[in-house]
């Protein structure tokens, strides 16, 4: 059994990532060209110039592997338009364990969706995030913290996110 993990994406966000993954793989030669260049410079146990070259492309190619994991796992859709339901890629106020004023509001998303966002962001399969996709204004919902401990949280609102 595989444990992929779907991402939703709005079809802006899909490109924008795609654009990402593309500059990166083009940039590949220029970080090679690089790394044999300070290579030629000499004794490579002192050559810090060397090392932060490949630091660069360990860091690159870590990027490329998440981005085509994310893109090759993706769910694109359009973002939600309909208010009053809790769907990805809507920003909710909830209230936790029946306090009316310990509120909070956040996006449901992935960071990859809304990385310029002020917002909170909870993944769809985040606990809390899991616990109130698809609830409605009013619908109080149960989910388990890390320590085991149960929090009850209630949809104040759910609105589409705008960026």
């Amino acid at each position: 059994m595989t444990d992929t993990r779907v991402t939703w994406l709005t079809p802006e966000s899909f490109e924008r990532l795609k654009g990402e993954l593309d500059s990166l793989i083009a940039n590949r030669p220029v970080i090679a060209a690089e790394i044999n260049e300070r290579r030629e410079e000499g004794d490579l146990k002192e050559n810090g110039g060397y090392h932060a070259a490949r630091d660069e492309q360990g860091q690159q190619e870590a990027r490329i592997r998440q981005l085509q994991d994310l893109l090759n796992n993706a769910q694109v859709g359009e973002a939600p338009t309909q208010s009053g339901v809790a769907l990805p890629g809507s920003v909710v106020t909830v209230y936790f364990d029946g306090d009316e004023s310990d509120t909070e509001t956040f996006l449901i998303a992935t960071r990859e969706e809304s990385s310029a966002s002020d917002l909170e962001i909870y993944s769809p399969s985040s606990p809390l995030g899991g616990a109130i996709i698809d609830a409605t204004v009013g619908e109080t919902r149960e989910y388990t913290v890390p320590s085991g401990a149960k929090i009850s949280v209630t949809l104040v609102s759910a609105e589409p996110y705008h960026s």
